[in-house]
């Protein structure tokens, strides 16, 4: 990896939780992906809805591994 993009990736990394969610949608845009994935329109708007939920702060972003955690102390 190119200095510039390990810079740039360590300043990303430094933003709320939120705007690297909005980074990434908008990232993930670009790439055009929609010929080999397509969605359907619910997927669409469930889609829409987490963005915006983690936009305004609404819910909150918990690593993988504490979910899992949290998952098997309430389940198991």
């Amino acid at each position: 990896m190119t200095t510039e993009i390990e810079n740039l990736a360590e300043r990303v990394l430094r933003l709320t939780p939120p705007t690297r969610a909005y980074l990434a949608q908008v990232l993930l845009e670009s790439l055009d992906f929609e010929e080999d994935f397509a969605l359907s329109a619910e997927w669409q708007r469930e889609i829409t809805q987490r963005c915006q939920q983690l936009d305004h702060g609404e819910v909150e972003l918990l690593a993988g591994e504490e979910a899992l955690a949290r998952l098997r102390e309430t389940y198991l």
